[in-house]
């Protein structure tokens, strides 16, 4: 299968869901971004998994389950996103015994996949349907107008179905700059259903 390989873009505190956080990834060639909305405890486990000066007084479980990884001779090869259902990324992570060459797949849920990443400076992979179903491809201008915020528009209207497809692509660049991950795909779910539409 020919698999898109994803970059850590950063990681932000959810604006829709209260103790959240959305883990950004991104396709490089084509900079469709991948939102996944992630917990506290993993949102800090990727973090200081990508600043490898800083180390915990006690290891995380992150920590633990790498060192075990280590001392059992295999290695963290790639990690997949390969499924994504009613809004849940599945994920697998690839192993590899540097002594006898065995393979090994574990499923995971992508938050524990990516924090285990970065602690082997593992790539990230995902599909072509993946990016097609959950995916935003936004191209960001600076007008350098003030203009209302995401939430103060969106109140404005009934509801997506009464907007127009220029103001929907307005409303979804704001969604992305405000962070606010999980309205962003909703608008572009509505994008893609009238897209469908006309063709």
């Amino acid at each position: 299968m020919d698999y898109k390989q994803l970059i850590i873009r950063g990681i932000s505190y959810s604006q829709t869901q209260s103790g959240a956080y959305a883990l950004l990834l991104e396709h490089e060639e084509t900079h469709i971004k991948l939102p996944v909305v992630i917990g506290n405890f993993e949102a800090q486990s990727i973090s200081l998994g990508l600043e490898k000066d800083i180390h915990p007084p006690r290891p995380l479980t992150h920590d633990l389950f790498t060192k075990f990884i280590v001392s059992a001779n295999f290695e963290l090869v790639s990690v997949i996103i390969y499924q994504i259902v009613d809004g849940v990324f599945f994920s697998n992570i690839n192993f590899k015994n540097s002594a006898t060459e065995e393979e090994l797949i574990l499923d995971a849920r992508t938050s524990d996949a990516v924090a285990m990443a970065v602690r082997f400076d593992a790539p990230i992979f995902t599909t072509q349907q993946v990016l097609n179903e959950a995916g935003i491809l936004l191209e960001l201008e600076d007008t350098g107008k003030e203009e209302d915020t995401f939430s103060e528009r969106l109140t404005n209207e009934d509801s997506l179905g009464s907007v127009s497809m220029e103001e929907l692509q307005k409303l979804l660049e704001d969604a992305v700059k405000e962070e606010d991950f999980d309205t962003a795909l909703e608008i572009q779910e509505e994008i893609k259903k009238r897209k469908k539409k006309i063709d």
